[in-house]
């Protein structure tokens, strides 16, 4: 619809301006904000583990991740599991701490040669990446995650050959959650 129809004639530049400015009350404004901090802090909320899956924590039992229940641990409470043997697929998940968890730079994503749609979160809550794509049955593919913890940070790393889903990698590495205190 032209302008002219919407305001009646040919508004001037400040017109037009106004009218658009006034589209958005302050309460419009602040509700936005409000629905952008609880996406973003809702990011960072620990996932809950999914129906049948099976948690392995890390070996200081800092750090934890979620996998499914034909996964099975990979040695005695070392931080990994893996799917029927190691080559076909392997979870592990680690804690830092000490080490300070910031997004990735601009210049660092480039160096690392993490391509922009591999790249699926890069915020102060969560760096989630595809690190490695198969290019064949043989070749394997990856997955990184990492959030912030307390005093440091937990990550996890997961590879695994194309007969596993590229779904389930994803749903076990945004499965990382620092273990509940009790």
């Amino acid at each position: 619809m032209p302008i002219a129809r919407i305001f009646g004639r040919y508004p001037d530049r400040d017109t037009l301006v106004s009218a658009l400015a006034r589209r958005y009350t302050p309460a419009m404004r602040v509700g936005a904000r409000f629905a952008l901090v609880l996406m973003f802090s809702l990011s960072g909320v620990a996932q809950t583990v999914p129906a049948g899956w099976n948690v392995v924590k890390d070996a200081k039992g800092f750090c934890q991740i979620a996998v499914p229940a034909e996964w099975v641990p990979f040695g005695e409470n070392n931080g990994a599991a893996m799917l029927h043997d190691s080559t076909t697929a392997i979870a592990v998940v680690t804690s830092q701490p000490g080490q300070d968890f910031k997004p990735l730079s601009p210049a660092l994503v480039k160096s690392i040669g993490i391509a922009r749609e591999k790249l699926f979160e890069n915020t102060a809550a969560r760096l989630f990446y595809q690190d490695r794509t198969s290019r064949n049955p043989e070749d394997t593919s990856a997955f990184s995650s990492s959030i912030p913890a307390k005093n440091g940070m937990c990550s996890c790393h997961v590879v695994m050959l194309p007969s596993v889903p590229d779904d389930v990698a994803k749903k076990i590495a945004l499965s990382l959650a620092v273990v509940p205190q009790t």
